[in-house]
Parts: C-alpha cells; structure tokens; sequence
C-alpha cells in the first residue's frame, strides 16, 4: 500500500496543533483528521481518534508497525515542510488557506 496524496491543511493561532492532514491510499482509500502536533521534541503525526467514555483517546485507524508508522510520518512531515516554506515565500497564501 502506498500513499498516492496528501493534503496538508494549516492551522493558526495554536501552540501545538499545526495542521490537518488527509491522506490517500491507493487512490482509493482516503484517511482524514490526522493532525500534525508540535511536541517537545519537534513534530509528529497524531492520527484521528475517539474520545472514549473514561476521558482516553483511542486512535480510530493507526499503522500496525513501526517501519510503516515511520514511513507514513517522513511522508507526511515532508509535504508539511513544503507547506511551511511556501508559505513563508508568498504570506499572502495564508489567507487563501
């Protein structure tokens, strides 16, 4: 399975959340909500969860190993560098966001 798009969407105004991202697989399965978070430690990929009735998330679809989370989260954090730098090229992007 590989990734066939992903679409970066920003965020304003937020220390931590930095954008939403959907991505597609395939060409034929599309995954929404995930959102890029800036941690301690710089960025990562948080994938879409549910707020269960405790008060605890649970990730809602998740990759099922560590190379394949890699591999999602390198994508992903690259196209949202792309995103960051052409913004910062042309400001006037950030308001047609």
């Amino acid at each position: 399975m590989r990734i066939t798009e992903i679409k970066v969407l920003p965020v304003d105004g937020d220390e931590k959340l930095k954008a939403y991202v959907t991505i597609k697989l395939d060409d034929c399965f599309v995954i929404r909500d995930m959102k890029i978070i800036k941690g301690t430690t710089g960025y990562f990929v948080a994938m879409p969860a549910k707020k269960m009735k405790d008060g605890t998330y649970r990730d809602l679809v998740h990759p099922l190993d560590k190379p394949t989370r890699q591999n999602l989260e390198d994508q992903v954090l690259v196209e949202f560098r792309k995103m960051q730098s052409e913004l910062k090229a042309d400001p006037a992007q950030r308001a047609a966001v």
